[in-house]
Parts: C-alpha cells; structure tokens; sequence
C-alpha cells in the first residue's frame, strides 16, 4: 500500500510539491525564531501601563517557533528520504510470448 501511495507521490510531483511548501514553512518558521522576541517586546511596551510585565528581550517567546521549525524540518527530511532516496521499484512486464516467438 506504502509503495503504491510513494508511487503516485514521486510520478505526479505531489511530493515535490508538498516537500516544497514544508520547507517553506520551516523558513518562514526560522525567520520568526528571531522575529518573536522584538514582536513580544513592542507588544509588552506598548501595553506597560495597563499590564505590569518585564521590559525586556524574553527567550520564551522563541520556543513555540522553535519547535515548530524543528518538527516541519524533521518530517520534511522523513519524507524526503522516503520518497527520493530510495529508488521506486519497477514493475516488470507481464510474462508472455516475445514478438520474436510469434512470428
């Protein structure tokens, strides 16, 4: 079942497709690692007097963003492996008689 589902994966370039898109995921998940914090910052200084809070960089905002980039990254490489590293198996021809035997 796995390798007739690889098939139509590899041979109508949905895989390429779907390969594609997570990882452009993760990036834009990479970019926000370092995005996060300042968004945090701005948003807790703009918001100071009505909520008392620390004024400064936290790392905890990161950790959400981290994760999810690690995990598109790893299941990219799963199915990267799966689908492009191992060659496809081909079907051989039906068994019968060659064109040369019947004539």
């Amino acid at each position: 079942m796995f390798e007739r589902l690889k098939r139509a994966l590899v041979e109508s370039f949905v895989g390429a497709v779907a390969l594609g898109y997570l990882f452009a995921q993760a990036i834009l998940h990479f970019v926000n690692i370092f995005a996060s914090p300042v968004v945090g910052w701005v948003t807790r200084n703009e918001y100071r007097e009505m909520i008392p809070a620390s004024a400064g960089f936290s790392l905890r905002d990161t950790l959400p963003e981290l994760i999810r980039f690690f995990l598109l990254l790893l299941v990219g490489y799963v199915l990267l492996r799966w689908l492009y590293f191992n060659p496809l198996k081909r079907e051989m021809p039906a068994p019968g008689p060659s064109p040369k035997q019947e004539a």
